[in-house]
């Protein structure tokens, strides 16, 4: 009898995600994710839209994004049961909620990791022109699943290492242009100094339209940066991991997105800067780094992998969460012995090929391409708003959680609404470009594919059951509430 009580203990144990990632890991993921390929190759068009207010742009998003992360962070540590922040914003909100939030979370990785692939096959071409794309792209998959599978531990440690290259190559352009600052460097007659940052047409040389077409490219730069709430589950001693990972996030943003910035216009005034290079490129080659486009190219080649690394790995988490849940099939919601969702782990990847398939396409890939990406930043930002909702209703249902909480959001009950606000500022931007509009349109595409599927899958017994068990937990929520208050 105590042999069976053993077994069924340890298939129970089996059925759960292992809490294998260590603080390094946490630290590290947090910080891949806060740091995009965005800003490696993107920086540059940011810049020649906004020049030297570009700097203000980052600060200000980072700032709002900031409370989206400590509201995620204080709802997570308030049940250590809960595994992903699509599962909280199932309980707050609704079995709705759950279903929304997590297929949306999928589709943004997905559609982000099928970027990273066609991206990834471009940058091996760099070195190996005469090389078929679909080669790269496709060893590139097969590479990281390959790494995903054994354990979780795999993953975090490759994401550490991808992280670290990233904030190298950061500080290593921030103490090279430094140097070149102190030392007086002086190219095509413009000698590096802070003071290039105002010389050019002040800090706002493209006015007000400028600064604000800033934030529309800008903000796709941060996607990711909710990373850290799909470890949850997975993160050794959370309760000190996870809110060091959050609480970090200001000084990433500091050092990495407005210190390197600072340098490189300072280095070159923002003028010389074009939309169309990378601006760390340009900044080694001044330097006289031999082979600077080769090195930075190696970065963002790895930076891209990472970004599909964490798809790959964030997508099989909020698969199988959903699966528990009820909100997808069964079969996605089984563990390997080593506490790893194959299943769901390898439905994603099938996804991935499709980059396989983009490169090979005819047509304006690139415009496609544009309109795609654009979407599942709209849908990451949808992500971040369910984020926010749920901790309105965590404060307005669960008082006494919020009080007892070691890690409570500042201004609690103010920035989320002032957070949900700066996104509708987002949305109205993105109205201001063609390109933009097209994908901001298109975007309620992905949601009533998804409420069809909700209407037929809350037909469900078992969606009925969790409806009526919903409501009445609410129910008896809001009257301890008020007990409690009162």
């Amino acid at each position: 009898m105590a042999g069976e009580i053993t077994q069924q203990t340890q298939s129970q144990d089996n059925q759960k995600l292992e809490r294998a990632l260590s603080n390094r890991h946490i630290q590290l993921i947090a910080i891949g994710g806060a740091i995009g390929t965005g800003l490696f190759m993107g920086s540059g068009k940011t810049i020649a839209v906004a020049g030297p207010s570009v700097i203000f742009v980052y600060m200000i998003i980072g700032f709002m994004l900031f409370f989206v992360m400590r509201a995620m962070g204080e709802i997570l540590l308030s049940n250590l049961e809960y595994k992903t922040f699509s599962e909280f914003a199932g309980d707050l909100l609704g079995p709705w909620a759950g279903f929304f939030t997590g297929w949306t979370y999928w589709f943004c990785w997905v559609v982000t990791g099928i970027a990273d692939v066609v991206a990834i096959a471009h940058y091996v071409a760099f070195w190996w022109g005469d090389l078929p794309l679909w080669i790269p792209a496709l060893t590139c998959i097969v590479l990281l699943v390959a790494l995903n599978l054994p354990s979780v531990k795999n993953f975090g440690e490759t994401e550490f290492w991808f992280a670290l290259i990233k904030i190298v190559a950061i500080l290593a352009l921030i103490v090279t242009g430094l140097a070149m600052i102190v030392l007086g460097f002086e190219a095509d007659g413009t000698r590096a100094s802070f003071s290039n940052l105002w010389n050019y047409g002040g800090l706002f040389p493209t006015g007000m339209m400028g600064f604000i077409a800033g934030f529309q490219i800008a903000v796709f730069a941060f996607v990711g940066i909710e990373l850290v709430g799909t470890t949850a589950a997975e993160t050794k001693d959370p309760e000190k991991t996870l809110p060091r990972a959050v609480n970090s996030i200001p000084l990433r943003i500091i050092l990495f997105y407005v210190g390197s910035l600072v340098i490189l216009m300072s280095v070159t005034p923002w003028v010389k800067f074009s939309p169309e290079e990378s601006p760390f490129v340009g900044m080694f080659a001044l330097a006289g780094l031999v082979g600077a486009a080769g090195v930075v190219n190696f970065v963002v080649l790895t930076s891209a992998t990472s970004s599909a690394n964490s798809g790959i790995y964030s997508t099989s988490r909020m698969i199988y969460s959903l699966a528990v849940d009820g909100d997808a099939p069964k079969r996605f919601g089984k563990l390997t012995k080593n506490q790893v969702p194959r299943n769901a782990l390898l439905f994603s990847c099938m996804f991935l090929l499709a980059g396989v398939v983009l490169l090979y396409t005819e047509g304006s890939v690139a415009e496609a391409f544009t309109l795609v990406t654009t979407i599942s930043a709209l849908c990451f930002m949808f992500v971040w708003t369910m984020i926010l909702l749920s901790y309105l209703v965590y404060r307005k249902r669960r008082p006494h959680l919020h009080d007892q909480s070691k890690f409570k959001m500042p201004f609690g009950m103010l920035m989320p609404y002032v957070v949900l606000a700066f996104f509708v500022f987002i949305l109205w931007t993105l109205t201001t470009q063609p390109d933009t509009l097209q994908a901001l349109l298109a975007t309620p595409v992905w949601f009533a594919i998804l409420g069809v599927c909700y209407l037929k899958l809350r037909k469900n017994p078992q969606h009925q059951a969790l409806r009526q068990a919903h409501a009445a937990k609410v129910e008896e929520e809001n009257q301890a509430a008020a007990l409690y208050r009162g």
